[in-house]
């Protein structure tokens, strides 16, 4: 699948860039433990991840996707995961294959580049400056940096008036339905990768503009607008 050549490309962190379901599932298990609950494990965690930390906190604490727990157990337990994955929200995190080498190829061509994640920013920060690749982007957009986060457009249309560049001129890569929901109420092109966290559901529901197994494949995928 061809994407017309965008002006600007914003990138998604976790699950598209970076697997940091390793790093958060030590801290979530971690806090379950103190707090003298089961253990999730990883499997659980990948099913759960993609909605920003608060909603994952409140996954583990009642095993079920939109549920939520007592409030004052959910505080408590919220206040012991974000210390202890401040301590660790990059030990085990790591860039995925192919991922690094598009970065400086968009780089080298002199691309406009975002990063939007649901992630709040002290943890976004940690993790893109401990791998090296905060220098790619231009913007870096989290979860708790405007009022509203993605699924919402305001991050992408956001960075699209930083940069100055119109919507339709844009492409959003993303691993999730949120991810492909802002890009069209927000006018972007959308491109999903298959590899990320997406509630097991396989992205392609989604209808996204194109899709990837790897992000090496997107310099080959866009092509000039035609217009």
């Amino acid at each position: 699948m061809a994407l017309n050549l965008p002006e600007m490309i914003l990138f998604d962190l976790d699950g598209t860039l970076v697997d940091s379901v390793p790093d958060l599932t030590y801290s979530l298990d971690t806090t379950m433990e103190k707090l003298g609950h089961p253990t999730c494990g990883e499997e659980k965690v990948r099913l759960w991840i993609g909605n920003g930390i608060r909603r994952l906190v409140k996954r583990a604490l009642t095993g079920e996707m939109d549920a939520e727990p007592d409030p004052d157990l959910y505080e408590k337990a919220f206040s012991i995961f974000s210390d202890i994955y401040l301590e660790n929200a990059c030990r085990r995190t790591y860039i995925y294959e192919g991922a690094e080498d598009c970065l400086n190829y968009l780089r080298d061509k002199k691309y406009k580049m975002g990063c939007v994640t649901n992630k709040h920013e002290k943890f976004t920060y940690i993790v893109l400056k401990t791998l090296g690749i905060d220098k790619h982007f231009g913007i870096i957009i989290c979860g708790d940096t405007l009022a509203k986060s993605k699924p919402d457009p305001l991050p992408l249309l956001h960075a699209a008036d930083f940069f100055g560049v119109e919507p339709a001129n844009c492409l959003m890569v993303g691993d999730s339905a949120s991810d492909i929901k802002a890009a069209r109420a927000a006018g972007f092109q959308s491109l999903a990768v298959t590899y990320g966290y997406n509630h097991g559901h396989d992205i392609r529901e989604n209808n996204p503009d194109a899709v990837a197994d790897s992000l090496s494949e997107l310099p080959s995928m866009m092509e000039p607008c035609n217009a």
